[in-house]
């Protein structure tokens, strides 16, 4: 997307985060950095992403955090069955963890979620990621039994949370 295509901008000094299309360039950089990080972790059949081509992927926000120019964050949320969306392709970048980006991506996509009527934010994780477990508990998830295809996944840790919907 150009400049003039990003639906909101949220500003905080030098950070921001941006709304993106599907096919955007720094969106499908930090997912393939996500994607390198979680076979650090995981076998590969035990990650779950995300077919862009799928329809499902139209229904889906994504979102870029940078700071300054760079982008240094990902997340995206797509909608369920009413009334659940689902956390997708969460990622900050190494080097700019432990600087409030994770958190304030949260926070930013479960709004924009519970402003389009969603009443659960859920999410898949695992046990290999503590810092992403830590994260979301702090938020307020808490552990449910695994659903749709996370079933069966002994490394899936899933999680939800209600959201404040207004």
């Amino acid at each position: 997307m150009t400049p003039d295509q990003k639906t909101e901008i949220i500003r905080e000094e030098r950070f921001e985060i941006v709304i993106v299309g599907k096919r955007d360039r720094d969106l499908h950089e930090l997912i393939g950095r996500l994607d390198e990080e979680l076979l650090e972790r995981y076998p590969a059949d035990e990650i779950f992403g995300l077919d862009f081509d799928s329809p499902k992927a139209d229904e889906t926000t994504f979102a870029v955090a940078y700071l300054g120019s760079r982008p240094v964050a990902c997340g995206a949320f797509r909608p369920l069955e009413e009334p659940y969306a689902e956390i997708k392709r969460f990622f900050v970048e190494r080097d700019s963890r432990k600087l409030g980006i994770a958190s304030r991506m949260l926070a930013y996509l479960e709004r924009k979620a519970a402003e389009a009527g969603h009443a659960v934010m859920r999410l898949e994780t695992g046990e290999a990621q503590p810092e992403a477990v830590g994260l979301y508990s702090k938020f307020g998830y808490e552990v449910i039994p695994a659903y749709g295809e996370y079933a069966g996944c002994e490394s899936s840790l899933c999680m939800e949370k209600k959201l404040n919907n207004r």
